[in-house]
């Protein structure tokens, strides 16, 4: 494979972990805890599709290789994660008189139960989307890349959902409210903004990413029970090294790790790879350590800068 075609495989990957990533960043700045039900989260909303998509599958014409029933069982696999989580937020979080460590002990025992739920209805094993596999686009196979309309539908699907939620927080009522809340919940509450209501608000539309996240994941690899917990340690690195709590933080070191995750492979031949390198240069990392770099990644970014790029200290 070339450098081109590992940097296309990144840029696909980055949006899976962009969003997912911003869902994550979102629900901190507003509930103050990491929840680690966020991977598990992104599976429901990977199985949800799944089921909706064996209904649907063959409604409508074709979008970028994909059927218009894939994206309905899109839209399903997004609305099912966020009642999931306000569900959570309402019966198991909200009464419970507990610091933001609590939380975060209880949002682990959350994620069991979700996994569980799922494991018991589907079991185990690996699945997918029934959709067929399509060539790579012939237009970039002279460049030495190999991207098939599956990914680009990702990559488009993802910016869009990203420059919506960047629309929603600059330029409407609700995000003006978001982001005085996460600014200073008190001084919100003195304002007259009903911040419960926000928090809601806040829970939808982070696990409605994180469920966008989880159906692309599964169209961009497989689907299984483990598949967003399997993920979240990329999550959490992507997150601290935007900044916990920053979601355009989170924009930036989602992109960042999902490209260091992919290029992961060419770290043993960086001399064949970049000019001015000795040909006998390299690192021997091969990519089943792609996941501890990124925990080694989230490790320097706590002990050097623990604000992040653009976020606040993280405890």
């Amino acid at each position: 494979m070339s450098v081109l075609e590992y940097l296309a495989n990144g840029l696909v990957f980055s949006s899976i972990v962009v969003l997912s990533s911003i869902g994550l960043s979102l629900v901190y700045s507003i509930a103050n805890f990491a929840n680690f039900a966020h991977g598990d989260t992104m599976t429901v909303g990977a199985y949800t599709a799944l089921v909706t998509f064996g209904f649907v599958g063959s409604l409508g014409a074709e979008v970028l290789g994909l059927p218009l029933g894939f994206f309905l069982a899109l839209v399903v696999g997004v609305a099912v994660a966020a009642v999931v989580a306000v569900v959570t937020h309402k019966v198991v979080y909200e009464p419970l008189d507990v610091g933001s460590i609590g939380l975060l002990i209880t949002s682990i025992g959350v994620a069991f139960v979700y996994r569980a739920i799922v494991q018991l209805g589907f079991g185990t094993g690996f699945l997918e989307f029934q959709i067929p596999l399509l060539r790579p686009i012939e237009a970039l196979i002279p460049f030495g890349i190999r991207m098939t309309l599956h990914d680009v539908a990702i990559v488009a699907s993802a910016v869009v959902l990203v420059a919506g939620l960047h629309a929603l927080l600059q330029y409407t009522d609700l995000g003006r409210k978001m982001r005085a809340t996460a600014d200073n919940p008190s001084l919100a509450r003195v304002s007259g903004i009903r911040t419960d209501r926000i928090e809601i608000w806040t829970w939808v539309i982070g696990a409605g990413l994180a469920g966008a996240g989880g159906v692309f994941l599964g169209l961009y690899s497989n689907i299984s029970p483990r598949m967003g917990f399997n993920i979240l340690l990329v999550v959490f690195a992507a997150v601290i090294l935007g900044g916990i709590g920053s979601v355009y933080g989170a924009m930036a070191g989602g992109f960042l790790i999902g490209m260091i995750n992919q290029l992961t492979p060419i770290l043993p031949r960086l001399g064949q790879e970049i000019p001015f390198v000795p040909e006998s240069f390299g690192i021997p990392i091969g990519i089943e350590y792609a996941n501890a770099i990124a925990f080694l990644i989230m490790v320097a970014v706590l002990l050097v800068r623990p604000s992040g790029i653009a976020g606040e200290d993280a405890a």
